[in-house]
């Protein structure tokens, strides 16, 4: 099933979710796999070594160092992995607010990681947006 590239479609209809707990960006030198005990919703495998998010009582358990904490957003439309836009409009937006956003696209949705004490407000931007874009 393809996801919809359509920006306006997409902006409109993102719907976007905040999801439950704070999460934090962990990294292992060396490691090609998280820690025992970890469930990460996200990792990357660099040179440096394997970039994990995480919940942050996961992180904190596993005594994981970390010095940014995240609120968790997911865009409940199905984007299309090829679409083109949708980044640099959310990412203008919440930039015009003060907001950083670090963004990580599955299959089906892209997921938005902002400062956990504004995560609210960054929804109400992106449900603003949404609505200008109908």
């Amino acid at each position: 099933m393809s996801g919809e590239s359509d920006l306006r479609k997409l902006l409109s209809g993102m719907r976007p979710e905040l999801r439950e707990g704070r999460y934090v960006f962990c990294t292992v030198p060396g490691a090609t796999a998280p820690p025992a005990g970890t469930t990460p919703v996200a990792t990357v495998l660099e040179a440096e070594g394997l970039t994990l998010v995480l919940p942050q009582e996961e992180a904190d358990a596993a005594g994981l160092a970390y010095d940014y904490t995240a609120g968790w957003i997911t865009l409940r439309i199905h984007s299309a992995l090829d679409a083109v836009g949708l980044t640099g409009a959310f990412a203008a937006e919440l930039a015009a607010h003060g907001l950083s956003c670090n963004v990580i696209a599955g299959y089906h949705h892209d997921h938005l990681f902002v400062p956990a004490e504004r995560a609210a407000e960054a929804v109400a931007v992106l449900e603003e947006l949404a609505t200008r874009s109908m």
